[in-house]
């Protein structure tokens, strides 16, 4: 059977290569711990569990609106609101300005998808998700990598961005918190950020804003709590593009319900009518589970960023203590994201690992940044504790 050459083209997630890998030796009675993949060990909250069991008694199980069922939307809209404590009327989002999907990822694709056209230029902070570069060569377009540095905490600066940007340029992906570096964009850099893009209003900027319940220090923004808020910036309504979801912060990963915002109604109209194609509609009974998450106490959020706030300070001061590593505490998320180009770099460090510890860690070439390895702190803190003593062995022993 022929396959098309689109396909060819596509790498594989390695993070979720690596996670396969890891599973398949505790298959085969290896004690293999993985810090590979981005999700939380959690279960998904009691009060958002029972929301999805009514709703399967209640019949929600037919087609639903392409866009996504009104309330859920509604709560969507709301809690983006008041999460960015948006104060310009224009800036506000409703119902209307949403698109519910099958998860995050897939909202970032129907996004590219419906923006770029082939040959234009989406820029991309590296190091950034594995998705975002095979995604925009999925549309056709050509990926623009800009390499960020370490001192500035692997976020992009105004001049890194204009030195990017080029009458072909249609897009800039952010992703605050960050992943894989845990990082955080200020306010002030988001301006500045901004004032470069007055000069390029043909640029759609997507603002991935997955983690961003999960921040441990407070965010320098006084406008909003949301670290990463671009919608707060007027000049960019009409071409600000908001992703968000419920697998990170509610542990919803595998109900796949995520969404898309923008002010912009023929994105929005458009966007539309490509995921009517695609998937007719997110399924109806995530999206109930959805609205229980947005709408109901917040209380399992805030405990949940707390676990992990803890597991940040316990990760920062074991990997303290292994040689060879350089890396910045994270500010958001739930990865670490350490430079071992000292000891070899990404590709050797993460080989060695999983062969010598046991403990699988992605390397940070996936990222865009072969010098560094990408840990997930999303664990037990027992498994942590005992991943991080391997890996010290280990490093010991390789150097």
């Amino acid at each position: 059977m022929q396959v098309s050459e689109r396909v060819k083209g596509i790498a594989a997630s390695q993070s979720l290569a690596m996670a396969a890998r890891a599973k398949a030796m505790k298959a085969a009675g290896i004690d293999v711990i993985s810090m590979s993949l981005g999700e939380p060990d959690m279960d998904t909250p009691e009060h958002i569990r029972r929301a999805a069991q009514e709703a399967i008694d209640n019949g929600w199980t037919h087609y639903g609106p392409v866009a996504g069922v009104a309330s859920l939307r509604t709560a969507v809209a709301a809690a983006q609101n008041a999460n960015c404590r948006l104060q310009i009327d224009d800036c506000k989002f409703d119902a209307s300005d949403v698109i519910v999907s099958v998860g995050a990822k897939m909202a970032i694709y129907n996004a590219i998808q419906t923006v770029i056209n082939p040959g234009n230029e989406v820029l991309i902070p590296m190091p950034s998700w594995v998705s975002y570069t095979e995604m925009v060569k999925l549309a056709g377009g050509k990926v623009v990598p800009v390499q960020t540095q370490y001192e500035n905490r692997y976020c992009l600066t105004a001049d890194e961005l204009r030195a990017a940007l080029t009458e072909k340029t249609r897009m800039l992906i952010l992703c605050s918190p960050n992943n894989p570096t845990g990082s955080i964009y200020s306010h002030s850099q988001l301006k500045e950020i901004v004032e470069v893009l007055r000069e390029f209003p043909e640029v759609v900027v997507l603002s991935d804003e997955i983690y961003d319940a999960l921040v441990y220090e407070p965010t320098p923004n006084p406008l909003t709590s949301n670290p990463l808020t671009l919608a707060v910036f007027g000049e960019l309504t009409e071409r600000l593009i908001i992703v968000n979801g419920v697998s990170k912060a509610y542990a919803m990963t595998g109900w796949r319900i995520g969404w898309l915002m923008s002010k912009n109604k023929a994105f929005i109209e458009a966007c539309t009518r490509l995921q009517g194609q695609l998937v007719t509609c997110a399924t109806m009974v995530a999206q109930k589970a959805a609205e229980a998450a947005l709408t109901g106490s917040q209380d399992c959020v805030e405990a949940m960023r707390q676990v992990f706030a803890e597991r940040r300070e316990l990760i920062c001061r074991l990997a303290a203590e292994i040689p060879g590593w350089k890396f910045e505490k994270p500010q958001g998320a739930f990865y670490l994201f350490p430079d071992v180009s000292a000891l070899g770099g990404g590709d050797r460090v993460a080989e060695y690992l999983l062969e010598e510890a046991h403990v699988a860690v992605v390397s940070g070439s996936a990222f865009g940044c072969p010098e560094c390895i990408r840990l997930s702190y999303a664990i037990s803190t027992d498994e942590i504790i005992e991943a991080m003593r391997r890996i010290k062995v280990a490093i010991e022993k390789l150097r």
